[in-house]
């Protein structure tokens, strides 16, 4: 055994090389009892920005969603006291064989917080998922902390081994705290996560929903329990000679029955200090598991529904060919609606964005690192789709009579245009000759540019209106600077062929918006002899030029 420097408890581990698996077992000396865990301050949370400075080790399990979490100042203390050993620790684990970490007590604590860890720093692409088994370890994180693993697979990874004698899982239970760096009016409470095996002399039983787990422990506490330290020997002995199934299974079992069953296996009300309706609990638990069966059955599963989206942009890409062969860009031909096939688009749309909603949702609540390699994984197709049916959704939006589409953007679109922004290689830095040859199949790299087009053919519109309606005009308002400032937007796009040659068919609203400026240029709107690069561009038609990766862009002066 190795002993960890601290204060009050020793951290000892120790590694164990066998053929089958590997073992790295965490315990304190001397070993957490209730009274320790009772003990003033024992139960206090320390948050995750609070760690950033002193043990920065758990940063990567913040995401979006929750960026931040609480977890038990006594257990980070004895963890922090393993830090100088961490890189030996790495080091004796080999990625190419099962891993199990374990801990008694406090002890389990540490070995939850070193399974965290690990995650980090592993990769579970190439390596076998470890398995973290606690035997009688106090809860250690709050709701945060439960909400970030939930929605990983890094919480299958746990394993918390409780008996029904044991007082030390359940002293946090009744606990409410408020995080050291945070406002002493908020108060946390301790949640489980991962699995819990509940286990007594009439058998052992599985629950993974946190909220059931949680009640279970609470009703099972008293502040009567004994005092003694529970023996998880015999535990150990019996798992040896069972076969652990997945709770799952329950659900092919009468429900109310099979529930009964699992909750008495527990030893439930078999001890004298126990007060417990055991009726409620059931009933409870038969709610619980009522509501989770749809989690179970309705799992959202990107990997499975994939193909179908496929097929899905593959019938949208068919769509845009047919729209461009009619002469009218496919972002114009469902603005206008004039095909019963439109009728078609609109719920292959539908399907693709309920599909990308929900991805974008689950990488946004995975942790860091997980939801890292997700997103590299998924861009692709992300920006794809956005690029292809986002301007679909722009038309439906003016069609409707609308305005400003910005301000109200869909959150999925903004997250993946972001995604790709912080990628590093955004489509945009590729070679300019290759986007030349493959301008003709390109899609429009800013999936708002319908957006900015609809825009600038409200301002030319008011500003036409404005001017029958008075000799004075003005010429430095809002509506011009709007027009200036897309002249130069266009520009940009196709200085980086970054715009589909689509946007110069003659039907197109780009073309509509271009007939309507050529309008306020010859009244004099825009100043007297008013021209641009992007004008000269246009009324010279070298556009013509775009679709075939030849188009030249000589200065022009503003004037």
């Amino acid at each position: 055994m190795n002993n960890a420097p601290s204060s009050d408890f020793l951290v000892r581990f120790k590694i164990d090389k066998r053929p089958n698996c590997n073992v790295i077992a965490f315990v304190t000396w001397p070993p957490c009892t209730k009274e320790h865990l009772q003990a003033v301050g024992a139960a206090d949370f320390v948050s995750s920005s609070a760690l950033k400075d002193t043990l920065p080790l758990f940063e990567f399990l913040c995401s979006k969603a929750n960026p931040c979490f609480s977890i038990n100042k006594l257990a980070v203390e004895r963890f922090k006291s393993l830090r100088g050993v961490l890189p030996f620790l790495r080091s004796e684990i080999s990625d190419s064989e099962p891993l199990i970490i374990t801990g008694h007590g406090l002890g389990g604590s540490v070995a939850s917080l070193f399974t965290l860890w690990l995650l980090s720093e592993i990769n579970l692409s190439k390596t076998k998922r470890p398995l973290c088994v606690t035997f009688g370890s106090p809860l250690i994180g709050d709701e945060d902390l439960k909400a970030i693993l939930q929605y990983s697979v890094w919480n299958s990874c746990f394993l918390h081994v409780v008996s029904a004698q044991d007082p030390l899982p359940r002293v946090l239970t009744s606990t409410h705290n408020s995080p050291s760096t945070e406002s002493a009016s908020r108060t946390n409470e301790y949640k489980p996560f991962g699995t819990f095996m509940l286990c007594s002399e009439l058998g052992f039983t599985c629950f993974e929903d946190p909220e059931f787990i949680l009640e279970f422990l609470k009703a099972t506490y008293s502040e009567v329990s004994p005092h003694f330290l529970v023996d998880y020997k015999p535990v150990v002995e019996q798992l040896k000679l069972k076969v652990i199934c997945e709770d799952t299974s329950w659900f092919s079992q009468p429900l109310l029955a099979g529930i009964t069953v699992q909750v008495l296996a527990t030893g439930l009300g078999q001890q004298p200090w126990q007060n417990i309706d055991i009726n409620a609990l059931i009933a409870k638990a038969e709610r619980e598991f009522k509501s989770m069966i749809p989690m179970k059955t309705q799992v959202f599963d990107p990997s499975k529904e994939l193909n179908d989206e496929k097929i899905n942009m593959a019938r949208m890409e068919w769509y845009k060919k047919a729209s461009k062969h009619s002469g009218i860009g496919y972002y114009d031909r469902d603005k206008n609606q004039s095909f019963t096939s439109d009728q078609d688009v609109e719920k292959y749309k539908k399907t693709l964005t309920c599909y990308w909603e929900k991805l974008v949702d689950e990488v946004d609540k995975k942790p860091q690192k997980e939801g890292a390699s997700f997103r590299t994984r998924w861009l692709f197709g992300g920006t794809n789709y956005r690029r292809m049916i986002e301007p679909l959704d722009i038309a439906a939006f003016y069609r409707d009579g609308h305005t400003g589409y910005l301000k109200g953007r869909p959150k999925h679109y903004k997250l993946l245009e972001q995604r790709l922004n912080n990628d590093g290689r955004p489509a945009s830095n590729a070679n300019i000759n290759s986007k030349k040859k493959n301008v003709e199949a390109n899609l429009t790299e800013d999936s708002c540019f319908w957006a900015h087009v609809e825009e600038a053919r409200i301002s030319c519109k008011l500003m036409l209106i404005r001017n029958s309606e008075s000799s004075i005009v003005d010429l430095e308002g809002p509506h011009k600077s709007n027009l200036i400032a897309f002249e130069g937007y266009v520009l940009g796009l196709l200085r980086n062929y970054a715009v589909s040659p689509e946007i110069f068919l003659t039907k197109s609203s780009f073309m509509g918006w271009w007939k309507e400026y050529k309008e306020i240029i010859a009244k004099g709107i825009m100043g007297t002899f008013y021209s641009s690069p992007l004008t000269e561009l246009m009324k010279t038609r070298r556009y013509s030029h775009y679709a075939t990766g030849s188009l030249e862009f000589p200065e022009i002066c503003m004037q």
